[in-house]
């Protein structure tokens, strides 16, 4: 607790004072006595004050804050109440009178004073404000800060009550349409596992990561000593990674992973266990499954608040090609990968090149147009990618995320 004398109160102190010596230098026994008494209602008034300090003892006031929504997504508002409770008659002097304010990252408040609507009780106090998610992250709030003057306003104290809580920020996202008709060739919808009818409702194939378990034909697989799962129609969808290249710059990072983030929930609203793979070296990743419903969106974008820029473009790479080896060895046979990209060096070229040689390829290039260079080198890419087996398209970060999934979709034709 912070607890001083007001400019009033010091102003009053050190009169009593200076009153006080001057009726002990002039033997005026009533000067000594009004100066005795100010400095008096100083101390008096710093000592009430700290005695009622709303933060300690038995009877120290409960702090309760709750935001709604919480995620919220880049660019959204979000609405906090913060309830400060009084639990006995004792605590509920040490509310009266109090005043609020409130903490929060610059990234929620945008560097401005939180204005809040406060709504008062015997019992309770609400402090109720909204909040602009302004970028992707975690974000601090509180703890709520507390002062107490008293009624002659010379001494005054401050202090924090409740602990601070968390606000989880997700990325911008666009809802984009699931073109499952591109994506997904007539020729191999039944060997890849798509929901067309198959003629044959007993056809086996290996048991592949984000495959239904309740599709497991036990039989067959005890007997061949690995795991089969039926792959007519009812087997499931075609398992999909977004693959992530995160760049260095700050509002490219944030709208590749808006682009990635909104790619992905496009396939899984389409039926299809998604993941996301790269933008961290040794970053598990697992397929979150459609029919798992709200629980799947949101574990798929609580896995990318932490998402972080590389430091250096080897760091960069070496992410790349990490994902691009876990592509490979988790079995992507069948799989639709879908990438966003930045120009690429002849080893991640190399290693994308080998993803595609099992997999359905998909991606976009960034192009950012700072020099004639990185145009060719994204051009480049995109070739090298096509040769592969890749289709592929550049992209200028901050366009429109719609256009840039039409004009991906749109490199199939």
């Amino acid at each position: 607790m912070g607890l001083r004398p007001t400019r009033r109160g010091w102003a009053l102190g050190l009169g009593g004072v200076a009153l006080g010596l001057l009726g002990v230098g002039l033997g005026a026994v009533d000067l000594v006595r009004i100066g005795t008494l100010v400095v008096l209602l100083v101390v008096g008034a710093c000592v009430l004050v700290g005695m009622l300090d709303p933060g300690r003892g038995r009877h120290r006031l409960a702090v309760a804050r709750d935001v709604q929504p919480n995620p919220v997504h880049a660019g959204e508002h979000a609405r906090v109440d913060v309830r400060i409770k009084a639990s006995d008659p004792a605590a509920r002097v040490r509310l009266a009178g109090l005043r609020f304010s409130e903490q929060a990252a610059t990234e929620l408040s945008g560097g401005r004073p939180l204005r809040a609507r406060v709504q008062r009780s015997p019992q309770q106090v609400t402090v109720s404000y909204q909040v602009d998610a302004a970028r992707r992250g975690r974000w601090q709030l509180g703890p709520l800060v507390v002062t107490r003057g008293d009624p002659f306003g010379v001494a005054r104290s401050s202090a924090t009550l409740g602990d601070h809580a968390e606000v989880v920020v997700w990325p911008a996202v666009v809802p984009l349409p699931t073109a499952s008709d591109v994506l997904v060739g007539e020729p191999d919808r039944v060997a890849l596992g798509a929901r067309t009818p198959s003629t044959d409702d007993a056809s086996l194939r290996d048991y592949r990561e984000g495959d239904d378990l309740r599709r497991v034909h036990w039989r067959s697989s005890a007997r061949r000593g690995a795991l089969m799962v039926r792959s007519d129609e009812r087997a499931g969808m075609r398992p999909v990674s977004v693959l992530l290249d995160l760049p260095a710059k700050l509002t490219a990072l944030e709208w590749t992973i808006s682009l990635a983030a909104s790619m992905a929930l496009a396939m899984l609203d389409g039926g299809h266990p998604v993941r996301l793979v790269g933008g961290r070296a040794g970053t598990p990743s697992t397929f979150h499954q459609a029919r798992t419903g709200p629980t799947a969106r949101t574990a798929l974008l609580d896995s990318t608040v932490d998402l972080e820029a590389p430091r250096t473009s080897d760091e960069a790479e070496s992410h790349l090609l990490d994902a691009a080896h876990l592509l490979e060895t988790t079995d992507a046979g069948g799989e639709i990968v879908l990438a966003v990209l930045g120009p690429l060096g002849a080893s991640a070229r190399a290693a994308l090149a080998h993803v595609a040689d099992d997999a359905q390829g998909w991606a976009v290039v960034r192009a950012d147009g700072a020099s004639p260079a990185h145009e060719r080198e994204a051009q480049h890419t995109v070739h090298a990618l096509r040769r592969a087996g890749w289709r592929a398209c550049t992209v200028s970060p901050g366009e429109d995320i719609v256009g840039c999934w039409l004009r991906l979709l749109g490199s199939a034709r």
